[in-house]
């Protein structure tokens, strides 16, 4: 089988790393920005805040998150958005792109742990399901858990039997990858018909991703294995890919090119692209912080400005992560 169809069966099989619910942080295989800081979350809800108060969201409109684990991004960004302005969780609809039922009731019990019965949460299992005239959708690294393939000297890896083995790619596939310049490194599967279904999904809409990556190819692998915050390269000796299939996470840097390309494609344009920490700033991460500074305690301060310094510093995620928002 191609590589993609053996990551897809890795991370969404019937016994797949992400058919259940997986702990994030300290107690898992990897950190996010959600799991580092509730200040993440309300730094998008202020975003949005601003589009709706400068007329260009609307507050009848929908937010809705995309691969959103447990739940906590979507109640950090539906809290900010109550402290700004109330009404808004009265005129605004929420909503989650979630396939696995097994996620599903894992997000469905925190939300109630959150909000009880104040805040109703619907699910959808396809963006294009949602039909709204506008929505603000939100992904936290979801582009580098799409399957890939694996690209080499014209060739594409195959697996079988846990091992991987190479043949001649398809002539699409290595015309698509020489308007790249790509020779060698992952190409992403399924942008296109995600893109598709956003467009489908909402008349006009905002969409505000966070990823790893950078806007243009590598030329290498970038493929790699999680394990207890421990990275394993794809092509590691010391990884068995027997023993790590759907035990461990899998996972490679995104090519903002591609993501461009696919939802430029279905109609929709880049409104900005740039690092976490600059964007994160922009969005008032910083007047947030100082907000909380006014109202707490030095100590609890303290601790969450550590928090945010790992979300915007250089040597962590603040360059490493990029933001791109895409629109209808």
């Amino acid at each position: 089988m191609y590589f993609s169809d053996y990551m897809d069966a890795w991370l969404y099989g019937e016994n797949g790393y992400y058919k259940d619910f997986k702990a994030i942080g300290k107690g898992g295989d990897f950190y996010t920005a959600v799991s580092t800081s509730a200040f993440f979350g309300a730094s998008i809800a202020n975003y949005l805040f601003k589009m709706i108060s400068q007329g260009e969201a609307d507050r009848n409109g929908w937010l809705v998150e995309v691969g959103a684990h447990q739940g906590y991004l979507l109640c950090d960004m539906i809290q900010w958005l109550y402290t700004c302005d109330p009404t808004l969780v009265e005129t605004m609809r929420f909503g989650i792109v979630e396939r696995q039922p097994e996620v599903r009731e894992a997000q469905i019990a925190y939300i109630r742990s959150r909000f009880g019965e104040d805040v109703e949460v619907t699910h959808f299992g396809d963006l294009s399901e949602i039909n709204a005239d506008y929505a603000c959708i939100v992904a936290n690294e979801i582009f580098d858990a799409f399957p890939c393939e694996l690209l080499k000297d014209g060739k594409i890896a195959v697996v079988e039997n846990h091992n991987i083995g190479w043949e001649d790619a398809p002539k699409e596939m290595l015309s698509w990858a020489a308007k790249q310049y790509l020779k060698q490194g992952e190409i992403a599967v399924g942008y296109e018909a995600f893109a598709k279904s956003m467009a489908a999904g909402a008349k006009r809409c905002d969409f505000i991703t966070f990823d790893y990556g950078e806007k243009y190819v590598r030329n290498d692998f970038s493929i790699r294995v999680y394990r207890k915050h421990e990275t394993f390269p794809l092509f590691d000796e010391a990884l068995a890919l027997k023993e790590a299939f759907q035990k461990d996470d899998i996972t490679y840097d995104v090519n903002f090119a591609h993501v461009l390309e696919a939802f430029e494609a279905a109609g929709m344009e880049e409104k900005a692209y740039e690092t976490q920490a600059r964007a994160l700033v922009r969005f008032g991460l910083i007047d947030i912080l100082e907000q909380f500074a006014r109202q707490t305690s030095q100590a609890n301060y303290m601790r969450e400005a550590d928090k945010v310094k790992t979300l915007i510093s250089p040597t962590m995620m603040g360059d490493r992560f990029k933001m791109m928002h895409l629109c209808k």
